[in-house]
């Protein structure tokens, strides 16, 4: 079954050691995302409406908010994966320009061919995270030259000033940014989307049509990101039980919460607060 090893988090976000053999449901983020292969088979990622590969030589590189699967095959060994999920304000410290990775077109390409350098970083950071998960210092050091090193090998960050790109991608429908605040405000206690889109003064499909133009995803992956980011931030940072995790966030029982956990994160929430616990990582921002 599919499980975390080890996660790293901070004001970076986070990084994640995932030892995959079971498919993802199709999902999305609200980091600039990068997938790296550790060991184990070549897999594939479905990015948008493209299958990528995910090997020793090449990334899957997926945008904030882009939706996205694991398209595990069945019986196919498994793959040690390391998932970095960086927020974009962290990123700004390195260059004003790399706020962009927040907009949806930083990185013009779903997957790149790595260099030797991305592979070496790649497996000194697992490697410290797994033998030294107390070794903050280090970590911090290795997932800034990592995600340095992607970025410039793989984003066009230099065209375009990041204030322009990030403006335009901003511009969203006032009926639309209402839901975003009801949906953000509490989304354990949205459960029907019909009523939402009446609560905004629209059709369920003028809603619908409307959101996924303004957003790039379907009002269901939006809640589920938000849903997600809260279980993450539950499991891994509090002691709440999973049950009251589960019903503050709108699920009828556990075990769907815990089932909607594993499909999204790769991991069982009890492993996910287990390697959660193994370290405490205060990052600062980069200078």
């Amino acid at each position: 079954m599919s499980n975390a090893l080890r996660l790293a988090k901070g004001t970076f976000g986070r990084v994640a050691l995932l030892d995959m053999d079971r498919p993802l449901v199709r999902h999305a983020h609200p980091h600039c995302h990068v997938l790296l292969k550790v060991e184990g088979v070549d897999t594939q990622f479905s990015v948008g409406d493209r299958v990528v590969p995910l090997s020793d030589e090449s990334a899957v590189l997926i945008n904030a908010w882009e939706p996205h699967a694991y398209a595990h095959k069945e019986g196919q060994p498994a793959t040690i994966i390391l998932a970095l999920y960086i927020e974009p304000r962290w990123l700004g410290a390195f260059r004003p320009n790399w706020k962009a990775s927040g907009a949806p077109d930083f990185f013009v390409r779903s997957v790149g061919e790595t260099s030797p350098d991305i592979r070496w970083l790649t497996r000194r950071l697992a490697e410290t995270m797994v033998h030294e998960p107390g070794n903050t210092e280090e970590h911090e050091r290795l997932i800034a030259r990592l995600m340095i090193a992607v970025i410039e090998r793989f984003a066009e960050w230099r065209d375009e000033p990041a204030s322009l790109r990030l403006a335009a991608s901003t511009i969203i429908d006032h009926r639309i940014r209402k839901a975003v605040g009801t949906m953000s405000a509490d989304p354990g206690a949205v459960v029907d989307m019909d009523k939402l889109a009446v609560a905004v003064g629209l059709s369920r499909a003028h809603f619908f049509r409307l959101f996924e133009s303004s957003l790039n995803v379907s009002p269901r992956v939006f809640l589920n990101v938000l849903r997600m980011e809260r279980a993450v931030q539950a499991v891994a940072e509090g002691t709440a039980s999973f049950a009251s995790v589960s019903e503050t966030l709108g699920f009828s029982v556990p075990a769907h919460f815990s089932r909607f956990f594993h499909d999204h994160a790769g991991s069982s929430p009890t492993a996910f607060r287990k390697v959660a616990g193994l370290q405490t990582v205060d990052f600062e921002t980069p200078r």
